[in-house]
């Protein structure tokens, strides 16, 4: 597939004559919210066979077959050209398909309240056939070893109309907030440990989950311990049921690492008791602070290089937001900023007629604008260049695969990628 980034004045017209494609076959595959009025810098997946590349200045057939990992001997035989022949700027070059590789993925879906909404049992639908793991957020744990109810509606039958392992996540959250008093007394209190076991192993068996997914932060560091003996024992109980067992864990770079979010979780010993892990690689930027990218790929690389050295990377879930950010300028503290997909992204670009941009280093598109009531605004979302940066990442590292939070915003782009770079584990 090729990744085109809009230019000026160019049209969908233009652009899927460039591909050799017609304009409705890009629009079906984006999901084009704005076919009519493309943004300058948007970023578009044409729905190709291996892709193309332009011609620019200073290019040899050598330099690109090293960019492209292709023997410039084959890029040539490819494009019946001689090995020796000057490239001119602007010539098209056509590069096949990459290799894929297998990979797992997973996806959390949270309703609210006490039903399913429609919309969200359909983003549920359309991404299953692209995931592993489809995981409904979350049982709440109660201080007496009891779970929460969580309205499931028909997940259970599209996760195994789709061959996705429905996942039991479990989380110890009261009113809205992870509790650290309530992750004392599940690790700590013998009595309700075992009924919370014995709850959440009735529960599975009588839904069909299989594999129990702890959601369990702002652990005190008295209870890191306590944490990796209730998994071990949890682990035990599970796995002779031929269930599976996982974890979510905050981003951390070194084991001194201090703060609430990863106080209480041990990285090794964690990795080395559970099936997989879901590293949490996103909310640098984030809801209640200043705007910048959510999940800029220095500090992503930097976490996952870091979980590396003390989890085995066939273990290792890189976390992917689905989502972005429009933030009010200046940022002041208190505020929060309201969550985008990126295809609204798209739309509040085109409705304000302002370009989108790119910052390399963060790997991330952003724009700012300013609103009908004189505010300045700045937006950060993903778009296929920063989805493809970090597929790009988890081949590099060689991670298990991708878990996304979450399900419900729209991000067509994600989907057909993961299609290009892997073959989708199922289970």
């Amino acid at each position: 597939m090729q990744i085109h980034i809009v230019q000026p004045n160019q049209t969908l017209t233009s652009i899927a004559a460039r591909y050799g494609v017609t304009p409705a076959v890009i629009t079906d595959a984006n999901e084009l919210p704005n076919p009519d009025r493309l943004v300058v810098g948007q970023a578009i997946v044409i729905p190709i066979v291996g892709s193309f590349y332009f011609v620019e200045a200073g290019d040899s057939l050598f330099s690109i077959g090293r960019k492209f990992g292709i023997p410039y001997q084959e890029l040539a035989r490819i494009n019946n050209i001689q090995v020796n022949q000057p490239l001119r700027v602007g010539m098209r070059l056509y590069i096949p398909q990459r290799q894929k590789s297998n990979r797992e993925f997973n996806a959390y879906v949270e309703p609210f309240g006490t039903t399913v909404s429609a919309a969200l049992e359909t983003s549920a639908r359309k991404a299953a056939p692209y995931l592993t793991y489809l995981s409904p957020f979350a049982y709440h744990a109660k201080r007496d070893g009891s779970l929460s109810a969580l309205p499931l509606n028909n997940f259970p039958d599209i996760a195994r109309a789709n061959n996705n392992v429905l996942v039991m996540a479990i989380a110890n959250q009261e009113e809205g907030q992870f509790s650290t008093e309530l992750g004392h007394i599940l690790l700590t209190n013998n009595q309700v440990q075992n009924t919370f076991l014995t709850n959440i192993m009735n529960e599975a068996k009588r839904i069909g989950f299989r594999d129990i997914h702890f959601d369990i932060e702002r652990l005190s560091a008295s209870d890191r311990e306590p944490y990796n003996n209730f998994l071990r024992k949890a682990r035990d109980l599970f796995h002779k049921e031929g269930i599976m067992i996982s974890t979510a864990l905050a981003p951390r770079t070194s084991a001194e690492q201090t703060g609430e979010w990863v106080a209480g979780h041990d990285y090794s010993a964690i990795g080395a008791i559970v099936d997989y892990v879901v590293i949490m690689t996103y909310e640098w930027g984030y809801s209640g602070g200043p705007a910048m990218a959510v999940s800029p790929i220095g500090p992503v690389r930097q976490v996952l290089e870091y979980t590396k050295t003390v989890i085995p990377a066939n273990k290792i879930m890189m976390g992917q937001n689905l989502y972005g950010y429009d933030w009010t300028l200046p940022f002041v503290q208190g505020t929060t900023a309201k969550a985008v997909s990126p295809q609204r992204a798209i739309e509040i670009a085109a409705d304000n007629n302002v370009a989108i941009q790119y910052d390399e280093k963060s790997q991330a598109p952003f724009f700012n604008y300013t609103a009908s009531d004189g505010k300045r605004h700045e937006v950060w979302f993903e778009d296929a260049r920063s989805i493809q940066a970090k597929f790009d990442l988890v081949k590099e590292l060689q991670l298990r695969g991708v878990s996304y939070w979450k399900l419900g915003l729209s991000f067509p782009q994600n989907w057909l990628l993961i299609t290009d770079n892997f073959h989708v584990v199922k289970k």
